[in-house]
């Protein structure tokens, strides 16, 4: 049974146009703290309070504002909103194709499934037999709650998976990676490096093997807490220092010895 879908239109390209429902892939899991009042567990309040004229506002009172250079603020009314507020679509309009791996992962935002309007349609499936075999991602736009995205598509499993991209001027580019140095890296060194990532690597990624060990023991407590007081959580163990005057190719070999798998041979590149 399906869940409801968070928008319905159609994907468009040429003059083919697939509709499609669109479906949340991604659910947080929080704890959800409350802030109280250490003194009686009351919850914490917070109350619209101007300064100017000491006192609490009601919603009624309050409008969006956005601050200009010298200081005043630019009121934005709904009237406004309304005007400025993208148009809504029925369409995601793809713009171009690219290859898998020409898209950075750090332009990533949310996820959500596409399936088709009919499950027998076969020009989805047609699309995504496409774009599998010849290993691209469509680069589309279209507007959801109110807003413009630029959005790619992708083969996932035996449906298609949209990711809303972050747009350029949302990319905070850090100025100390930028200016990083790389040292001169011996071959040794990269030699071992290499045979440790070789004797880690996995066939096939499974992600269900990783669990937020935080959470669930954090969990515990607090079901043992509803018997018994809620004790605190024990620090997790700090990761050990390197000894000073350890060379990293002493750690690299250290940690061959150490990792379970058996050392397999590295292909060398063939010079041409």
């Amino acid at each position: 049974m399906r869940t409801t879908a968070v928008w319905k239109g159609a994907i468009s390209f040429g003059l083919v146009n697939i509709y499609i429902e669109l479906y949340t892939a991604i659910k947080a899991h929080s704890l959800g703290f409350n802030l109280l009042h250490a003194k009686c567990h009351t919850p914490i309040n917070y109350r619209r309070w101007c300064p100017h004229c000491d006192k609490e506002v009601s919603w009624d009172e309050i409008v969006k504002g956005m601050k200009l250079e010298n200081g005043t603020y630019f009121i934005i009314t709904k009237e406004t909103l309304e005007k400025l507020r993208p148009e809504k679509t029925d369409f995601i309009n793809i713009v171009e194709f690219i290859d898998v791996n020409a898209l950075q992962p750090i332009y990533f935002d949310q996820h959500y499934y596409i399936a088709p309007a009919k499950e027998t349609d076969k020009a989805f499936f047609l699309f995504l037999a496409a774009l599998k075999e010849l290993d691209k991602i469509a680069i589309g736009q279209f507007v959801l709650r109110d807003k413009q995205y630029v959005c790619s598509i992708q083969p996932y499993e035996n449906a298609l998976l949209l990711t809303t991209l972050n747009y350029e001027y949302e990319i905070k580019h850090v100025k100390k990676v930028e200016e990083l140095k790389v040292p001169k890296i011996e071959k040794a060194e990269l030699r071992l490096a290499q045979q440790l990532i070789d004797k880690l690597s996995s066939k096939k990624f499974d992600m269900s093997k990783f669990k937020d060990t935080f959470a669930a023991q954090l969990q515990k407590r607090i079901k043992e807490a509803s018997k018994s007081k809620l004790k605190k959580v024990k620090e997790s163990k700090k990761p050990q220092k390197r000894e000073k005057g350890v060379s990293l190719i002493e750690v690299l070999q250290a940690s061959l010895k150490k990792s379970k798998h058996p050392v397999q041979p590295i292909a060398r590149a063939k010079s041409r």
